[in-house]
């Protein structure tokens, strides 16, 4: 059995979907249906059935779900094992769109110093999308935004850095005032499914703030340059550079207090939690300002 079909059969059905799935395994869906279904004829059952648009398990493919994960870890863990400078395996990581560029980079950077031959699996996502995974056991940490609800005592949050609201506008719109650019100019709007987008939702509607909405769309870097070509005015987290080069934009803060995104490391408690801890001691290294905020 390849355990590729494995692995594509676990990624169709945590993402509900074959466009999705194939998307992130960065294969065509052709070639991901292929997997399922040659994976299918070598077990001898039907794994997978569509349900709408979207594609579930049936009763055997639930059944193998759980040790199919098991296997596809184990494999990796296989893998990262055989350095004799990686005692604890593979440390699989979800990274929040927005964090992979800015936040991730020099952490990773002073944990390799320490473990060399650390394996990483980094998987990106929405912070709601990963923190599910770590709950479930299938991600060892994740950088993500804050929760806004208690967690489950098996998990464990700290702040990684703090990323105020503000207004995201051309550079010829510098010296407005803020909150008259969100009521009087088209507005490109941060996804209200992010959890980043459903503060700066919040913001809008505590201030009664009605935008002239033009675009909804999950990705800052997309907004930042739809912001530079004059498609509108946005309100986003003051994110953690790098951002896009050329962009003749400005970034407004709102009046205080200002709304705050912080970005921070969700993981679970265990053999491996050693390494969230050596990953927050890098934090304290490249944010040393946000020390007394981590304590």
């Amino acid at each position: 059995m390849d355990t590729q079909f494995l692995q594509s059969f676990v990624m169709v059905i945590d993402c509900g979907s074959m466009a999705e799935a194939a998307r992130r395994l960065d294969l065509t869906p052709a070639a991901v249906a292929a997997r399922v279904k040659a994976l299918e004829e070598s077990i001898g059952t039907g794994l997978v059935r569509r349900a709408g648009r979207t594609v579930k398990a049936t009763e055997a493919g639930l059944r193998i779900l759980t040790n199919a994960r098991g296997v596809l870890r184990d494999i990796r863990n296989l893998q990262a094992l055989a350095n004799d400078d990686a005692p604890l395996g593979e440390w699989r990581l979800g990274v929040s769109t927005s964090a992979l560029t800015g936040v991730v980079p020099p952490l990773l950077r002073g944990l390799y110093q320490r473990h060399p031959k650390l394996a990483v699996y980094m998987e990106p996502g929405n912070s709601g999308w990963l923190y599910q995974r770590v709950n479930a056991s299938m991600l060892d940490a994740a950088v993500i935004v804050e929760p806004q609800f208690a967690l489950p005592k098996s998990c464990r949050w700290q702040m990684l850095v703090e990323e105020p609201l503000c207004v995201l506008a051309p550079a010829a719109l510098a010296g407005r005032d803020p909150l008259d650019l969100l009521a009087s100019e088209p507005f490109i709007r941060y996804d209200r499914t992010m959890w980043g987008g459903r503060m700066a939702d919040s913001y809008l509607r505590e201030h009664q703030i009605q935008p002239q909405e033009r675009i909804e769309i999950d990705g800052l870097n997309a907004i930042a340059v739809f912001v530079h070509q004059g498609l509108g005015v946005s309100l986003v987290p003051d994110w953690t550079p790098p951002w896009p080069e050329g962009l003749e934009v400005v970034r407004i803060p709102l009046p205080p207090p200002a709304p705050v995104r912080r970005m921070g490391l969700v993981w679970t408690e265990g053999p491996k939690a050693s390494l969230a801890t050596a990953f927050l001691g890098e934090a304290a290294k490249v944010w040393p300002q946000n020390a007394s905020l981590r304590a």
